[in-house]
């Protein structure tokens, strides 16, 4: 093997793919508790009049919200040994990270949900379908924003990265390491962006295949 390849971890690879898998189980959180809190909260946006004017603001504040910020003020607020009714409530570093980007997924996915019941609503089932693709799109946005969780110690993808490139004391050792990286988390999101493009075809042939009336 050639030098630079003989500075990167045996078992780099494994623990990288490993890595990742903890980037997808972020992104799968982000995205359950945003689909349930967007949802209402689109279906708050098309309410009463006063639930709208009072929902509005909170959607604003939430868009505002940084990840970073949200990430560590959670790992601030909850204890490691907050507990509630003799239960501990302590967050574990995946669920801060996943909570962080609620807020996200959540303004996302209202969004898109509003548009999506106005098209139902005004008899575009193909208009209402096109949310799929978008929470599809999302989600894989949330895979890659899941590396933040590099910054409190979360043993995700990047955070394996890191960690290896510590290990190496030549820069171009480094900048091939970080190249693996790049293309694996490009690949994800490529092949994430053609799945959605995929089910964006399907959905649009198969409605146009229905018959008439």
């Amino acid at each position: 093997m050639m030098a630079g390849a003989q500075a990167v971890s045996a078992d780099f690879m494994a623990r990288l793919l490993a890595g990742m898998a903890v980037n997808f189980e972020i992104a799968g959180i982000a995205m359950g508790v945003g689909l349930a809190l967007g949802l209402l909260l689109a279906l708050a946006r098309l309410g009463p009049m006063l639930v709208r004017h009072a929902i509005i603001p909170v959607l604003g504040l939430m868009r505002a919200a940084p990840t970073f910020v949200v990430m560590f003020f959670l790992l601030n607020a909850v204890p490691p040994d907050a507990t509630l009714f003799g239960i501990n409530i302590a967050l574990s570093g995946v669920m801060i990270v996943a909570l962080s980007l609620v807020p996200y997924s959540a303004t996302y996915v209202a969004d898109n949900g509003v548009e999506a019941i106005r098209q139902w609503r005004g008899g575009s089932p193909l208009g209402a379908l096109q949310f799929l693709p978008n929470v599809t799109r999302v989600f894989f946005v949330l895979v890659m924003a899941s590396g933040t969780g590099a910054a409190i110690g979360v043993s995700e993808g990047i955070a394996v990265i890191l960690h290896e490139a510590e290990r190496m004391s030549s820069l171009p050792e480094k900048l091939v390491l970080f190249g693996v990286g790049v293309v694996c988390f490009g690949a994800v999101l490529q092949g994430g962006f053609a799945l959605v493009n995929l089910l964006h075809r399907r959905i649009s042939r198969r409605f146009m295949n229905l018959p008439a009336g």
